[in-house]
């Protein structure tokens, strides 16, 4: 069966990976969860062990839901006293998007009526509603017109281990506190002989759940205390004792080896004896050192190895304060220099100010706060003498375009957390003088920040001394913004060749051909780039817009990519629910990359065919129709295995041969990036339609530059 697993946003990779260790067939990361497949048994063993998991829902049914009407009937459909005994309570939680039903209280009311109403027709007697402890939790989503309706096997939210007596002012859920401690790598630092300390403990959730992860003990069974966690009639009883019995055992072998490795301590004294009291709820007080203090007055460990947890206060309940995140980092360096780090940030700014230098970053939501998890390995990284490019990190010039930056960030937050955009340009000649661009790109699932940074050419009369001065400033702005050290900055800067000016990779002082690929994220699709190879990275992310667009009308079509590159447009396609997918690129290399790309969103097979051939010829012989179409063709191109190619000249013949392969009622997308491009409007008035989309298309990260493209909607005349 597939079932689905729901955690917190940022957590889904590391979610699927538990799954699949907990011996799931196969687990995808999705939006906020994890698609799972495996047997009913795996489903229970995920409710009792996982540690990440939010909710374990097992789907009963899945039906197309354009009305009210529909939802009714279809879970009247359903065998109700299959599933609901005598006497049994109800809940429903109910989660809708899209214009068919707006209200997520009334989609759970009329579920609520359905079960009722099948219950007394078949039965004679109803459920009554319990939404605080209900023998029956059912779990309602609707997406595009589509519903599934579940049964939530924990009962309620996994977060709550059934340990906390008390909390603090803001505590942590316990599966995001167990996500900062997993990815700081505890379980083998505890193998290994380490420590773990938390210097601003708060309520303790942080150092408990390390040790409750230490001793082997499974978080449900403080939560359901043994009892099976619903009174679904289709839960296996039987299985979850079995389940249960192992899970007891291995608590009891667990504890009796605990070694007393946990430090905690706080300012507040009254948040320590709350930790503490959590703490003996949980079992693990006797393994934990408690002690009242500041954080700069965290004492040397004595053990060599270990990992510092800490959740610093950021939100409106606690003042983020830069100071103390400064305080926190100097007082690490001093005290567990050696050690590892996995700190849960209010932001990057917050991350920065910490003065660590982070191995990995990582993007989290505590609740619906956007936070920066920064692994640091070690605390203290060994000094060394700062060279003279770094130098020019201090200087005016460099200042400014420091200031800029993060102006540009500042400005796209809001938007970027919106839009969930982790790949943008932040910065693009947006000072005359230093004329480059800088592009982000937030790697899948790590959350490492790369830069890849593209020299402008600069006006003839402008020395090269200073161009290259100015450059190294915008280097030196760029690694002080975003604290990076050099090798993850991707530098094309110009340089005169044989045959004129061209764009060449250089660092530290020689031509790259390194092979690394990144896999980054957009919408709903993971993609691979390389920053350091070719001119372009692999990815036009001024065409973000357009590809999520195609995303959101590819459901059932056949879509076909002309001038595919590397296929982003395709994936996104296959991800949004296209029937098929035609990918043509006269390169093989791109048209590698774009297997790549499907494979890893796990998509392959006859129905995604890539064509290695000249998109012109291609069209002039195929006589498939597509319903849905992107074309986006160079400005020129010169081949010795096509004909040259000039979109502004071969561009009608090109619209031309496209459109023909529409089917009826399909749609064509046409972009390209030369910028005197014109159309004839004269000419193109043999197409039912072509409207100028460019301004829907241009994201806010390119507001600066309305012309780095021009695109245009198309679709053909009915015959």
């Amino acid at each position: 069966m597939k079932f689905f697993a729901s955690c917190g946003k940022g957590l889904e990779y590391l979610l699927a990976d538990e799954l699949i260790a907990l011996g799931c067939a196969k687990a995808t990361a999705t939006m906020a969860g994890a698609n799972v497949e495996g047997t009913l048994a795996d489903a229970q063993r995920a409710v009792l062990w996982s540690r990440l998991a939010s909710r374990v829902l097992w789907p009963l049914a899945e039906f197309d839901c354009p009305d009210e009407h529909a939802l009714y009937a279809g879970v009247a459909a359903l065998p109700w006293p299959e599933h609901l005994g005598p006497g049994h309570t109800l809940a429903v939680d109910a989660h809708v998007s899209g214009t068919a039903i707006t209200h997520a209280r009334y989609a759970a009311q009329r579920i609520k009526d359905a079960v009722v109403d099948v219950m007394r027709a078949k039965t004679g007697a109803r459920p009554d509603v319990d939404v605080e402890a209900p023998d029956l939790r059912l779990n309602f989503v609707m997406r595009k017109g589509r519903a599934t309706l579940s049964v939530d096997l924990g009962g309620g939210p996994l977060h709550r281990r059934g340990w906390r007596r008390a909390q603090g002012e803001a505590p942590l859920k316990e599966n995001l506190a167990a996500a900062v401690v997993m990815r700081g790598g505890w379980p083998q630092l505890y193998a290994e002989g380490g420590a773990l300390a938390d210097p601003m403990c708060g309520s303790g959730t942080l150092v408990i759940e390390g040790a409750l992860m230490a001793a082997d003990v499974a978080p449900g069974l403080l939560r359901h205390g043994g009892m099976t966690p619903t009174r679904w009639l289709g839960f296996d009883a039987a299985a979850w004792q079995a389940l249960v019995a192992e899970a007891q055992s291995r608590e009891q072998a667990g504890r009796a080896a605990l070694r007393p490795v946990f430090y905690a301590s706080d300012l507040d004294p009254h948040a320590v004896r709350t930790a503490r009291e959590n703490a003996a709820a949980a079992g693990v007080v006797d393994a934990i050192r408690f002690d009242t203090h500041d954080v700069s007055a965290i004492p040397v460990q004595d053990n060599p190895r270990g990992l510092v947890v800490c959740n610093p206060p950021y939100d409106a309940r606690l003042a983020a304060d830069p100071a103390l995140y400064r305080a926190l980092g100097d007082a690490l360096k001093r005290t567990v220099p050696a050690w590892r780090a996995s700190l849960l940030c209010g932001d990057a700014d917050l991350a920065h100010a910490t003065g660590l230098r982070a191995k990995k970053t990582y993007q989290l939501f505590n609740g619906a706060i956007e936070c920066a998890l920064i692994v640091c390995e070690p605390v203290a990284t060994p000094q060394r003498e700062r060279s003279a490019d770094e130098q020019l990190a201090l200087s005016e010039g460099a200042q400014m375009v420091a200031n800029r930056l993060r102006k540009n960030l500042k400005k796209l937050k809001s938007w970027r957390e919106r839009e969930d955009v982790t790949c943008f340009r932040a910065y693009d000649a947006d000072l005359p003088e230093y004329a480059a661009a800088i592009d982000v790109y937030t790697t899948d699932p790590d959350g490492e920040v790369w830069l890849h940074v593209q020299e402008y050419a600069a006006p003839p009369e402008i020395p090269e001394n200073i161009t290259r001065r100015r450059l190294n400033e915008v280097l030196a702005a760029a690694r002080e913004v975003f604290a990076l050290p050099k090798e993850r900055i991707a530098l094309k800067t110009r340089s005169i060749g044989k045959g004129g000016s061209k764009y060449a990779h250089i660092r530290a002082g020689r031509f790259d051909q390194r092979g690394e690929f990144l896999v980054v994220r957009e919408g709903d699709v993971r993609l691979r780039v390389n920053l350091f190879d070719y001119l372009d990275t692999g990815l036009f992310l001024d065409h973000r817009p357009l590809r999520l667009r195609i995303a959101e009308e590819a459901e059932d079509t056949r879509f076909l990519n002309l001038f595919g590159y590397t296929g982003a447009a395709s994936v996104h396609a296959a991800v949004g629910g296209a029937r098929s997918t035609t990918t043509v690129d006269l390169s093989a290399t791109y048209l590698q990359w774009c297997s790549d790309n499907l494979r890893e969103n796990g998509i392959g097979g006859a129905k995604h065919r890539l064509v290695q051939a000249d998109a012109m010829t291609w069209l002039d012989s195929d006589r498939s129709e597509y319903d849905l179409i992107f074309c986006d063709p160079p400005t020129f191109s010169n081949s010795a295995r096509a004909a040259d190619f000039d979109v502004q000249r071969e561009y009608l013949r090109l619209l031309r041969a496209a459109v023909a392969r529409l089917a009826p009622g399909g749609t064509l997308y046409f972009s390209n990036n030369f910028r005197r491009f014109r159309i004839d409007a004269d000419a193109i008035a043999e197409f039912a339609t072509c409207e100028d989309i460019t301004p829907a298309t241009i994201p806010p990260d390119f507001a600066r530059d309305a012309r780095i493209h021009r695109a245009w909607r198309l679709q053909k005349r009915s015959q």
